[in-house]
């Protein structure tokens, strides 16, 4: 069994409040869930506009499974219009 674990830090630049923010981030959490079968949080910064960190996590039998999978979600946060991500650490177990 592999496990992958993922922590991502956003920007949101467009962001002028905690209720920007929350529909920003509600959005991106549920478009990973369904389109990468992952699981995933928001983690930390709770009370800051512009900023948020989310913790995903996969299982596999599979190295190569993890390993494409948190490659697509990668380029999947990277071409989104609406933040920038500041950091993107990958942990295989």
């Amino acid at each position: 069994m592999v496990v992958g674990l993922c922590t991502v830090e956003i920007y949101i630049p467009t962001s002028h409040s905690l209720k920007d923010k929350r529909g920003i981030v509600k959005g991106v959490i549920q478009r990973l869930r369904s389109k990468f079968n992952v699981s995933v949080c928001e983690l930390d910064n709770h009370d800051v506009w512009k900023t948020a960190t989310l913790g995903l996590a996969s299982v596999s039998k599979d190295k190569d499974v993890i390993d494409r999978t948190f490659g697509a979600i990668e380029g999947f946060l990277d071409n989104n219009g609406y933040f920038q991500v500041v950091s993107f650490k990958l942990e295989i177990i």
